[in-house]
């Protein structure tokens, strides 16, 4: 067993207690207690003891590369941004204690959705406290009972909750299929309210979807928009507005949602639009007026960095020529792969089963490398990954080291 690692507790059988509620996860904690058993260390507890650089932690005691932490364009150590950061924690304190409606709007909070307005090129900007509850708050406002939302059937996890939340029907169509989603488009009934819902990248196989055609399809039925721009936002486009700017139809979104935990390199969420009366969704979605607010030091830093990620287009070169770089050196290794070419800053590597899928995601790191495990059911298709999520503060070098990681812990593991 591997050190520091403790075996779960078995399900225990209580007679007349009632169902046990926890009887749904015994799969799971099986599972999971297996692979321990087997020796590996649990993947899904990794501790960074010291984080050094955007590319590079210390972890089990081992200088490490970080090849799964989604900061894109590596803004975490930005001096400008941790300098803005500190600024704001000496003039505004720690936290705000209090929701964007009462008393946690801070002069920070208005100038980051100045810089999400300014970076978009959009009207209205409203900051949420995470990723997730932007997705929630948004879908979950517009589209309540009665109304359809038609979404791409590997959205993300929030995006789900928010229809559920807002009780919504939900009408998913298979992946990245624009015929499929038409399809559903025509069986709605006529006259009712409509949301579609599509991704710019899909995080797990890091696949980008076809969103200038799926946007004039939605539009032709009446159809409002909403576009997830969390894995391509300060990447993908001239100006790193994501596949909707790549794609040239900004302007026909009626939504945009974005996080600051991949490229801006904090925590955070959002929503950009140019409706005319978006700005009541501060008064109407509940996980914006029921939540407390950002802390004054995250509002700071994302807003310098969003404002530097405008200026970002040799980063955003350079992280391509990783993409492209990893994405073919891992091809000729002879791993399998998510896309046939290098769509976007995740590579995912397929792997046979999860058993091995773990064995050689110890191995990587036994060699220095952390890489994100996904599983079933997070995963399409119930496929087990290994998610490569580059940075554009990895060098040229580092790239070359990842490539020969790789090769000699895909050989060890027998996978090549």
């Amino acid at each position: 067993m591997s050190e520091g690692i403790s075996q779960p507790d078995q399900p225990v059988e209580r007679e007349g207690d009632g169902q046990d509620l926890f009887s749904k996860f015994d799969p799971l904690i099986q599972q999971r207690h297996d692979l321990l058993s087997a020796g590996l260390t649990d993947p899904f507890s990794l501790v960074m003891e010291k984080v050094l650089s955007p590319t590079r932690a210390i972890c089990n005691g081992r200088d490490t590369i970080l090849l799964g932490t989604y900061n894109y364009m590596g803004m975490t150590f930005d001096p400008d941004v941790i300098e803005a950061g500190k600024d704001a924690l000496d003039n505004f304190g720690s936290g705000t204690t209090g929701s964007r409606v009462l008393n946690g709007t801070y002069q920070g909070h208005k100038e980051c959705e100045d810089a999400l307005r300014e970076f978009y090129g959009m009207d209205h900007a409203m900051v949420f406290s995470t990723g997730y509850q932007a997705n929630l708050g948004i879908i979950s406002t517009i589209a309540g009972k009665g109304d359809y939302v038609v979404l791409d059937i590997d959205s993300h996890a929030s995006i789900y909750d928010g229809c559920a939340m807002g009780n919504a029907e939900i009408v998913p169509f298979k992946h990245n299929d624009i015929e499929a989603m038409e399809k559903r488009l025509k069986r709605i009934p006529e006259g009712a309210g409509k949301l579609v819902v599509l991704e710019g990248v899909y995080s797990m196989l890091g696949d980008v979807a076809p969103l200038a055609e799926m946007v004039r399809i939605a539009k032709s039925h009446g159809a409002m928009v909403l576009v997830d721009e969390a894995h391509s936002m300060g990447f993908i486009g001239e100006n790193g507005r994501g596949v909707c700017e790549a794609a040239g139809i900004m302007d026909q979104c009626d939504f945009i949602i974005g996080t600051f935990s991949k490229s801006v390199g904090t925590v955070g969420g959002f929503c950009v639009s140019n409706h005319p009366k978006f700005e009541i969704m501060r008064l109407v979605c509940r996980p914006y007026v029921f939540t407390a607010s950002l802390p004054p030091s995250v509002v700071a830093t994302a807003a310098t960095s969003i404002r530097k990620l405008m200026h970002g287009g040799n980063k955003r070169a350079h992280l391509w020529e990783n993409s492209k770089r990893l994405h073919g050196g891992l091809k000729d290794l002879g791993f399998k792969l998510g896309t046939e070419e290098p769509q976007s800053a995740i590579v995912a590597v397929i792997m046979p089963d999860l058993e091995q899928g773990a064995a050689m995601w110890e191995a990587l790191l036994h060699e220095g490398l952390y890489v994100n495990l996904a599983r079933p059911p997070a995963t399409p298709a119930n496929m087990t990954l290994l998610r490569c999520s580059l940075c554009a503060e990895h060098s040229e070098e580092e790239v070359g080291t990842i490539l020969g990681m790789f090769e000699r812990a895909g050989k060890a593991v027998g996978i090549i």
